[in-house]
């Protein structure tokens, strides 16, 4: 079992390593962006740290205190995503038993939501008023739900990459986002490189849930041509510092429309804490 400290250094690290990353169209050390700075960030992942990762809190109380207490601080909504992915990953690797891996307590946290843990999640995102959310028919996050978290997921999947995680055992992040980031960090041997990879691989396959709430798809295969001819580059690099001045001049495109990539930046946070859970796991049984 790791210890609460470790597990809010590593989600602490996990969201320091994402803003290292330069990501273009999101907020990074290299480029602020839509009203937000990386301070912003930073405050965000200090504050909810001891919520996301309190043992004495059920999943849905470490997601909304965590929240809570982001909103507090810094008055926007700059973690919802990275708190609502992260969350079940750090319960998982806290209640994971010996022999098991990571991704199987993972689907145990996930398989035993409750309606309560949605309860507390839709008041997380209420609070945190994500752009672009509207009302939904079928449990809407203004209402009282009737299923649990995992349930409520579902319904919203085939419009959101994050509650898509939710009911496919984070497929994204273990068939996708881990495997690119352990590569590139071995051929790189540079964590925000190897981030970079993976927010780009990412944005080159997939629709971003965030954008498309704000604009539709008006942007959607313009964003993927552009991260695939990046995703290129990186591919053919051995030294991606090269490819800096494409990932500026893409960075102020995107941001001159409005355009944020925030679910991708969210995803990619949560690859980088899998990646650090894992390899805490791996060395503790050595």
């Amino acid at each position: 079992m790791m210890t609460i400290e470790t597990l809010e250094d590593l989600y602490r690290q996990a969201c320091e390593i994402e803003l290292q990353a330069f990501k273009p169209g999101n907020v990074s050390v290299h480029a602020d962006g839509h009203d937000m700075t990386v301070d912003d960030f930073r405050v965000s992942a200090k504050v909810s740290a001891p919520h996301i990762s309190n043992p004495n809190y059920s999943l849905g109380e470490k997601i909304y205190y965590a929240i809570k207490a982001t909103r507090d601080k810094v008055g926007c909504n700059t973690n919802l995503g990275i708190v609502l992915l992260c969350a079940p990953l750090l319960q998982a690797a806290f209640l994971r038993k010996p022999n098991s891996t990571l991704r199987q307590a993972l689907h145990e946290v996930l398989n035993n939501t409750s309606v309560d843990d949605a309860d507390w999640v839709f008041k997380a995102i209420v609070l945190a008023s994500p752009g672009g959310l509207g009302q939904s028919s079928e449990q809407d996050v203004s209402e009282r739900p009737a299923v649990n978290l995992t349930e409520a997921m579902r319904i919203a999947a085939d419009k959101d990459r994050i509650a898509l995680q939710y009911c496919s055992d984070y497929k994204d992040i273990f068939d996708f986002g881990v495997l690119r980031y352990n590569s590139r960090l071995t051929r790189w041997a540079d964590a925000n490189w190897a981030a970079v990879a993976v927010y780009v691989g990412l944005l080159s396959l997939y629709p971003d849930s965030h954008i498309e709430r704000k604009y539709g798809d008006r942007f959607t295969l313009s964003v993927a041509s552009k991260m695939a001819m990046v995703n290129q580059a990186l591919q053919d690099s051995d030294n991606p510092d090269q490819i800096e001045p494409l990932l500026r001049r893409i960075d102020a495109e995107f941001k001159s429309e409005g355009i944020n990539p925030g679910t991708t930046a969210d995803l990619t946070v949560a690859t980088i804490l899998t990646v650090f859970l894992e390899d805490q796991i791996s060395n503790s049984s050595c």
